[in-house]
């Protein structure tokens, strides 16, 4: 994908909504349940708090539901106006059928088809490569896109090393067409198939079906081996992005914003150094939501949504489980708006 026409229809975001769950979990609470504190957890990660779904009976989709109800009262859309639903994260309601089916059903999504992508906590950042590819070929014309996550399903909290880290919530986007110049401009998206061994759940797929042994085991929980996680996601994350800015001629001073995973802040803060941006710059949230995988740049880009302004350069990267990383240069298509007290206002409309 390259930024080599500037009249050709291009995927421009024009709404985003999101939805966190009421319970938060802090570091105090962590501290009484595992061996650890909060000046550990912050001086670590730079995490201190995290939302949670707790409600029985309720996946993911439940939270996806939320997100996408604000967006389609934010931006005047129909559910059947919509001509694909795209859910995409590594914790779905079931097995099968796919997540995104579910929510279509729930909110009476009934023109469009659905289907889910798991590309590790890069997956928001691989599907909305994807998905400009349907807007840019005239396939579709609405798509909504949701990055969710309810990762305390897979956290072991008798663990201090991977339990302060992943909290739940949920972000869904509108996606539609635009002959500005706006929109996904560019991307780099990479994988290396040799780092699934650092960062997994064992059991419960085909290879390992769930069993009693695998429950005794605790192999239904997120396995991490944090220094070569860590070290892989500083290299590749400022890699793809150094690689886009010379690709595209962009500058430090040419970017808006730079909208990193949020998975450690030492991560971020090293992305942000390495390609010269100053911190206020960078969109950082992982201290009030945690790691909620596919769902942390498309929170970021609501929580910061009042601060974007039409044409603004925005560089979104991401790594996760796989290896999985990438880097996209979008540029905002709207002045945004977040009305605390009332919900989402604001949005771009493409006619």
């Amino acid at each position: 994908m390259s930024n080599t026409n500037s009249n050709r229809i291009r995927a421009v975001i024009t709404g985003i909504a999101g939805y966190v769950p009421d319970y938060i979990l802090t570091n105090e609470e962590l501290s009484r349940m595992v061996d650890t504190t909060d000046e550990w957890i912050m001086s670590r990660v730079g995490i201190r708090e995290r939302h949670i779904l707790k409600e029985s009976g309720k996946g993911v989709s439940c939270m996806a539901v939320k997100a996408v109800e604000r967006l389609f009262a934010k931006t005047g859309t129909k559910p059947e106006e919509v001509d694909l639903l795209v859910w995409c994260g590594v914790t779905g309601d079931m097995p099968f059928p796919a997540t995104a089916n579910i929510i279509s059903d729930k909110l009476g999504v009934k023109n469009a088809f659905s289907f889910d992508i798991n590309a590790g906590c890069s997956s928001f950042l691989f599907s909305l490569v994807t998905m400009a590819q349907f807007i840019e070929t005239g396939r579709c014309r609405k798509i909504v896109l949701i990055g969710a996550e309810k990762l305390s399903m897979y956290v072991d909290y008798t663990d201090r090393s991977t339990c302060p880290l992943f909290g739940d919530g949920a972000a869904a986007v509108l996606i539609e067409p635009t002959t500005d110049n706006l929109g996904l401009m560019d991307s780099i998206t990479r994988t290396d198939g040799s780092g699934w061994k650092h960062l997994f759940l064992q059991a419960g797929g085909s290879a390992l079906p769930a069993s009693m042994e695998t429950v005794f085991r605790r192999q239904h929980y997120i396995h991490q081996e944090g220094q070569a996680v860590f070290k892989a996601a500083v290299s590749k994350m400022g890699d793809t992005v150094l690689e886009l800015m010379e690709k595209n001629n962009l500058s430090p001073d040419d970017i808006s914003w730079l909208v990193p995973h949020q998975a450690n802040l030492r991560i971020i803060n090293a992305t942000g150094n390495r390609i010269g941006l100053s911190k206020e710059k960078v969109m950082i949230n992982i201290e009030k939501y945690g790691n909620t995988s596919s769902a942390t740049v498309p929170l970021c880009l609501w929580d910061f949504e009042s601060q974007l302004k039409k044409g603004d350069n925005i560089i979104l990267t991401t790594f996760g489980a796989g290896f999985t990383w990438g880097t996209i240069y979008l540029k905002w298509a709207y002045d945004g708006v977040r009305d605390l007290s009332q919900g989402l206002t604001g949005g771009l409309k493409i006619n």
